[in-house]
């Protein structure tokens, strides 16, 4: 049975926790035992608003150990896992602590704030043995997993084209660390960082990218972006990402794909596939989030010693790789970066 400790209880956190209380119930070798968060007094009266909804409106936390310190939490518990929902500059140093102490680590998106940490976050992993995965969930979204499959059988040809759309209004955080960008990076490393995910998942890495973004009014974090991506065999694909719709708008994800023979779209949670030489039809999915799947595939592996293939950590520092050169395009007005 594998005990984990989660570590971060906002809209993440709360989000991991309703999936290890499900994977429990189903049977899953794996038991939550303690939270740790500096407000956890406050966050553990309800839940907390977030892109997507929460399982529940109250959380009972009785059943578990509650810490306002990480290290009291280590001291107390033994722990055979640690989820990292933290803001994302405090990733790497977390992550890596857990690790040299010998723990194995799921840690939300992006990995780190830059790339060079990743990569130190990589190397600590395997120098000491322990699987490490991040929380690139769209590689376990129903409708994302379609797709990869229509791209690697084959089932219309090949890609002619592709357009990814992720928006909403400013997200909330603790001590509005979103806004900050020298904290999260602003849209294009936090939202944005989705779609350059799956197409770096669908397609490997591009040879070149230009971005186009629009900055807030402190010149530091990019609100909006639009990154067209440079393959060599001449597909157009772009993603789009935008965090300051407000209103009534909520929330969107949404993709195109052309194909050969056929094309896709995904909207409203529904995905329609269009084939050529044929009539179109409803894709029958899951209708299990991809938060869900993500951490199911991180605890099987753990108990079954098998290796993370589908989101490893080295993969989620090369889309960050690829995030670095679309903010040095977007910062030269566009121009080509190659990578």
């Amino acid at each position: 049975m594998l005990k984990v400790g989660l570590i971060g209880f906002g809209f993440m956190g709360h989000m991991h926790f309703d999936n290890y209380v499900r994977l429990a119930s189903e049977g899953a070798q794996v038991q939550l035992v303690a939270i740790c968060d500096l407000r956890i007094e406050e966050l553990k009266q309800g839940a907390v608003a977030g892109n997507i909804a929460t399982d529940q409106d109250e959380y009972d936390l009785s059943p578990y150990n509650l810490y306002d310190n990480i290290d009291a939490m280590l001291a107390n518990e033994e722990l055979d896992v640690v989820d990292i929902c933290l803001p994302t500059y405090l990733h790497a140093e977390i992550t890596c602590m857990m690790l040299e102490k010998g723990l194995h680590v799921f840690c939300e998106k992006p990995v780190a704030g830059n790339s060079t940490d990743g990569w130190k976050m990589v190397e600590v992993a395997k120098r000491n043995s322990k699987t490490l995965m991040i929380g690139q969930c769209l590689r376990f979204w129903p409708a994302y997993e379609y797709l990869k499959g229509c791209v690697e059988d084959g089932r219309f040809g090949k890609v002619k084209a592709g357009s990814f759309f992720r928006g909403s209004g400013f997200p909330q955080g603790w001590e509005d660390w979103y806004l900050d960008g020298s904290k999260s990076g602003g849209n294009i490393m936090d939202m944005h960082l989705h779609d350059t995910d799956m197409i770096h998942w669908l397609f490997g890495r591009p040879d070149k990218v230009s971005a186009l973004g629009r900055k807030d009014d402190s010149g530091i974090r990019y609100d909006m972006v639009s990154t067209n991506y440079i393959y060599p065999d001449g597909k157009v694909l772009n993603a789009q990402s935008d965090w300051t719709l407000q209103g009534d708008f909520g929330f969107a994800m949404t993709y195109r794909v052309n194909f050969e023979g056929g094309n896709l779209v995904f909207e409203n949670d529904v995905l329609k596939v269009n084939p050529n030489d044929g009539p179109g039809f409803i894709a029958d999915l899951s209708e299990d989030r991809g938060y869900y799947r993500e951490m199911k595939y991180f605890i099987q592996s753990i108990v079954s010693g098998e290796p993370i293939t589908i989101c490893t950590p080295e993969s989620a520092v090369n889309t960050l790789e690829i995030i670095e050169a679309e903010i040095r395009s977007a910062d030269n007005g566009g121009l080509l970066e190659e990578l």
